[in-house]
């Protein structure tokens, strides 16, 4: 008899100064407490959405309905949404060049297709108090600040390899010599299904959410803030470049090529109460970087004011500081 109750599992990736800085991914069910997560001392929190989302197809087959819950609408439209047209053009974007992260992406099709019970994503707001979004995304961060202190070893999917190391972020890449090995058609370092061969127990959990706490910590501690001013400026959303992007959450159907618009559940609820509208300036811009080479960043952060508000709700800032959570690359 066929269980036709949903399985909803949370998933998410991380890289520390992204891109090119340590790596996580991980995945969490909403039920039972089983949970995984790897990483690699250098990519992008790109790739870490699509490890985390392929390794959580890989861990969950069968007929139940799997719901996967993110925050990350490239990982979304990734599964869904831009496949079809990427197909039809050979997998090059709309400038014709060669779609990034191919290697995950396809093997992500693939096991949508393959799976028996259907499969929906559902956009979730990060950094919003979600307990499960909360749970992986410190096991990301977890596992790739302790990847990045050589405390674990890499571990990634193979495509997650092979996207990694075909990107422009594969430099000091410490690759484990078994998986140099497989890349090189050796034997296969996770299990037959691309699965890691043991998950992570409840200790390890901890140690990884223990490593987290303590990252952030002493990041906060020693970074410099970045100043937020009233200053007008873009800060440009995350398109994709190939297709275009879906402004609401998106659901995959094993059943259909197309994504469909998830149900009106999943849209965006937003914050309750006070909010805040308009433009504002980071600095330093990312044009300042020496590592900036033209993509359109969308980025998660949060602005601590402290400052006095006129009767209309303006508020003047000037230097506030500004805590960057995450930043998505589409180039």
């Amino acid at each position: 008899m066929t269980n036709d109750k949903n399985l909803v599992v949370s998933t998410d990736g991380s890289a520390l100064s992204n891109p090119n800085g340590p790596m996580g991914w991980a995945w969490a069910d909403h039920e039972g407490g089983d949970a995984d997560a790897g990483g690699a001392s250098n990519g992008t929190n790109q790739i870490g959405e699509l490890c985390a989302v392929l390794q959580a197809l890989r861990a969950h087959p069968g007929e139940r309905p799997l719901v996967i819950e993110t925050d990350s609408q490239y990982a979304i439209n990734c599964s869904t949404t831009w496949v079809p047209g990427w197909k039809k053009k050979g997998w090059k974007n709309s400038q014709g060049k060669p779609v990034k992260n191919r290697p995950l992406i396809e093997a992500i099709d693939r096991e949508i297709r393959a799976r028996t019970g259907s499969v929906r994503f559902v956009w979730v707001k990060g950094h919003a108090g979600n307990t499960f979004n909360e749970k992986v995304d410190t096991l990301a961060r977890g596992y790739a600040t302790a990847a990045g202190k050589g405390d674990r070893e890499g571990c990634l999917p193979i495509e997650g390899w092979r996207s990694l190391l075909a990107s422009p972020y594969a430099k000091g890449t410490q690759v484990p010599p078994a998986v140099k090995a497989e890349l090189d058609g050796g034997p296969q370092v996770l299990d037959e299904l691309g699965r890691k061969k043991a998950r992570l127990n409840q200790e390890e959990q901890k140690d990884l959410a223990k490593t987290a706490v303590e990252s952030e910590a002493v990041d906060a501690e020693q970074a410099e803030p970045v100043a937020a001013t009233a200053d007008a400026a873009n800060v440009t959303p995350d398109p994709d470049i190939a297709d275009g992007q879906e402004d609401e959450p998106v659901s995959a159907l094993k059943e259909t090529s197309d994504a469909d618009t998830a149900d009106q559940e999943t849209k965006n609820s937003g914050a309750r109460g006070l909010r805040a509208s308009g433009r504002i300036r980071i600095t330093p811009p990312p044009s300042g970087s020496s590592m900036f080479t033209g993509q359109d960043l969308h980025i998660v952060g949060s602005i601590d004011i402290d400052a006095d508000i006129d009767p209309d709700g303006y508020v003047a800032i000037q230097e506030a500081p500004f805590r960057l959570h995450a930043i998505e690359v589409e180039d």
